[in-house]
Formats: C-alpha cells, structure tokens, sequence
C-alpha cells in the first residue's frame, strides 16, 4: 500500500467505523501515544496493523486506532493520555519512555502495550521483564546496551576518530543511563565524547554549532520524540557541516542521514499485535512479559556518504542490511 493511500485509509478508520458498528458487533479501540506525527510513522504503523490484520482485526470492521502525536514535545504526552482514556479506548499503545511513562501515570485499569521502550526496567516502567506487574507490558528496545556497538562502527569507517558529539535531549528519563553508555565506550576507544543536550526544535542549529567549534569529528544522534520530529532538519544539518553522523533508528538514514544501527522497529510494531490480541482476548498484561529485541539492522545511505565526502569499503557495505543508492 502506498503511504499516501495508508493514510487516507487509518484517516478513514477514525470516523466512519461507529456507524457500522450494529452490523459488525464489537468494535476495539486502541488508542495509539506516538512520538511523531503518522506521516512521518508510516512504516511502523503498517507493520503494526500488518500484525493485527494477520491475528483477525481489520480496520473498519472490528477496529479503530486513535492516533495522538506529542510532535516531538514531551510535555504533550500526559494531556494526550489523558485524552485517550477519556475516550475510553480498549487498549493503548505507546512508543518511548515519556509516552509508556505518561500513559502509565493516567491510567492503571487500560492495559498498555509498549512498541518500544528503551529500559523499562530502569526507569521504573516495569517491575521485571519476567513479571512487569500492573497495566503495562509490551517490547523493549534494548537502546542502551547498543551505543557501544554504534561507536564502534563510527570507529571502523572513521579510524582517526577522536573527538564525538552526541545529540541527546537529556530530559528523557532513558538519556542519561544512554549518555553514560556511550561514554564509556567512546573513552575506551580513546575517544572524547562531547554531549549536545537539545529539549527543543530551536536548540538543534545551535548543538551544531557547538560540534564544529568543538572539532567534532562524527556525532551520534539518539532515539528521542524530539529527534524524531525533526529529522529533516537534523539529516540537512549533519550534511551542511559535513558531519558524519549515526543515527539510533533507520527513518533518520531513509531520510538523508548517513548510517544506522538499531533494533528494527517495524518488527517490534508486528511483533506488539501479539500483546494486543492476547490482551483483548482475556490476558492480563502483568502475566505477559516483556519481549526483547531478536532483531536488528545496520542501515548506509551512499548518497550521504557522498555528500560528505566519506568513502565507506566494500567489505562494510557488504555487512549492512541495507544500502540506499
């Protein structure tokens, strides 16, 4: 299905399936707590009634989604939840810290799915993985443990790498264990990290600024709303400075952006129909644990590379899961 047609289509399902709702018996309701708007979330929306259609829900028939985007500000995230339970929606399905912790805090009789969250543990989402307790189950996204293997690459492709920035809203309760990470492993690499917090659209121009006074040599960009609502801008400027960057999910490399390695998030969207369907069929979330990722992806965009002047080998090309021309 063509984005713009997939649109239109979950569009549709916001309006009109009420009034077939004496033909088709009941109708779920799941309220979707998103990061970035549906336009720009169109991949993991598809993959996620993929998984829905697969279990026997279709939109229009037995299925609404309520999709609310805090358009990368956080601070949207508890007014949105609580507009989704005052809709009285069945179910609702969250992506990222703010999002699962939002929902959590306005509701404990929904049950909510996480998409994906980064430690649930950690933050105080989840009691355990095994047993997460409560209203909350869903996927993690195991982000902290992968800014090693980020650092790493940018090592590989870049072997006189000595100085790195990292994009990170520090206000997102996951970023500081994320930046700690990252700075172990950059110091280990006798690399020094430099740390660009950015908590709103106007401070990414600036964080850039800094970098190349700084003599940043790469940058990584992590997995934040805020990211993800802006990541024209953050892939155009990353590419005006000439500044090779690494990005925590692959939508920043299909928009422009250089590289990638992540949990392939599509995948945890299917794979959070199976939460959904359990839990609309009588499962209680507490007794469903939390699933970690068994999937990732290492993602390059030559027209980025050359853009930046950056020569990646052949033999690393050949590791990527996928190259866009």
């Amino acid at each position: 299905m063509k984005r713009r047609d997939f649109i239109k289509v979950l569009s549709g399902v916001l309006i009109w399936p009420l009034a077939a709702s004496a033909q088709q018996g009941k109708i779920w309701r799941i309220g979707v707590l998103e990061t970035s708007a549906l336009a720009l979330n169109t991949a993991n929306m598809e993959a996620f009634l993929e998984g829905l259609r697969a279990l026997g829900y279709v939109e229009g028939r037995n299925l609404m989604i309520d999709y609310r985007s805090a358009d990368g500000v956080a601070e949207r995230f508890h007014d949105l939840a609580t507009e989704l339970v005052k809709e009285n929606c069945d179910l609702i399905l969250t992506r990222g810290t703010p999002a699962v912790l939002a929902a959590k805090n306005a509701t404990a009789a929904i049950p909510i799915v996480m998409a994906a969250s980064g430690a649930p543990v950690g933050v105080g989402v989840v009691a355990s993985l095994a047993q997460p307790g409560k209203n909350v189950t869903g996927l993690s996204a195991f982000t902290t443990e992968l800014e090693a293997k980020r650092v790493e690459i940018l090592r590989e492709i870049l072997p006189e790498l000595k100085r790195l920035a990292a994009l990170y809203n520090m206000s997102n309760p996951i970023s500081q264990a994320r930046w700690e990470s990252l700075e172990v492993s950059a110091r280990s690499l006798r690399i020094e990290p430099q740390l660009l917090d950015v908590r709103k659209m106007e401070d990414l121009e600036s964080a850039f600024a800094r970098a190349i006074e700084r003599h940043a040599d790469a940058l990584i960009v992590e997995n934040d709303g805020l990211i993800h609502a802006n990541r024209r801008l953050i892939t155009g400027l990353a590419s005006r400075h000439k500044l090779p960057a690494m990005y925590a999910t692959r939508e920043l490399v299909d928009e422009g952006g250089l590289l990638s390695y992540s949990v392939d998030y599509a995948y945890l969207y299917f794979r959070a129909a199976t939460f959904v369907d359990k839990i609309l069929k009588g499962a209680k979330p507490s007794d469903l644990p939390v699933e970690q990722p068994t999937k990732f992806e290492l993602v390059a965009n030559l027209n980025a590379a050359r853009s930046i002047g950056l020569t990646l080998s052949e033999s690393f090309l050949l590791r990527a899961d996928k190259v866009i021309e």
